[in-house]
This record gives structure tokens, sequence and C-alpha cells, in this order.
């Protein structure tokens, strides 16, 4: 009985911070970059799983949370774009000639650990 209620307690843990996730990213992304359509099911979405948070049916909170988590995938992804779209033009140089400089004495070798006997 414990483990039943405490597997339960997880898995609402897990939605509800699905649900903060999924809403933080929509307000990282913005009303404009969010096609409204995909904005309408995702909300659907989060009122669905907050609906089902309510009662103790472990199943079907966690398969509302997976329906919310490949939703807010692709939001993710849009996000990680628009971010990395961004920030990565300008890094990825000064990183790669960082890196390449501090590499010169690799060397790749085997070994072979010896223990002393006492």
């Amino acid at each position: 009985e414990d483990r039943k209620f405490h597997e339960l307690v997880s898995v609402r843990n897990t939605a509800d911070n699905m649900i903060h996730a999924t809403r933080k990213t929509i307000s990282e992304l913005g009303d404009d970059k969010i096609e409204a359509g995909e904005k309408a099911a995702i909300e659907a979405a989060i009122k669905d799983l907050e609906g089902v948070m309510k009662s103790d049916d472990k199943d079907a909170i966690e398969a509302k949370t997976t329906a919310l988590t490949e939703l807010s995938g692709k939001l993710a992804e849009k996000l990680y774009a628009e971010k990395g779209g961004e920030a990565g033009g300008d890094d990825a140089g000064g990183n790669d000639a960082q890196g390449n400089a501090g590499n010169d004495d690799v060397v790749d070798a085997e070994f072979e650990e010896v223990k002393e006997k006492k």
C-alpha cells in the first residue's frame, strides 16, 4: 500500500514538473513563434493532465504525461533551434580554437595497472 502511494506521488510530481516545464517553454518561446493549433493542443493536454492528476489512476496520469511530453518536445526543439541559432554561431568558433590549442600534447597510450604485494 505504501509503495503504491509512493509511486502515485512520484508520477504526480513528474506530471507537475512536465506542466511547469511546458508552460515555461511556451513563455520563453513567445506566442508569436507558436502556431495557434499547436498551442491549443498543448493547452488541452495540460488541462487533461491536470484533471487526471486529481484522481488516483497512476496509468492515466502516466499516459497523459507522455502525451504532453511528446507535444512539448516539439516546442523545446523550436526553442533550442532559436537559442542555438543566436548563441551557437558566436561560441562555435571560439571553442574550436581554444580546444585545439590545448590538445597538442595529448598522447594515446595503453597502460597496465601494477599492484604491489605487501
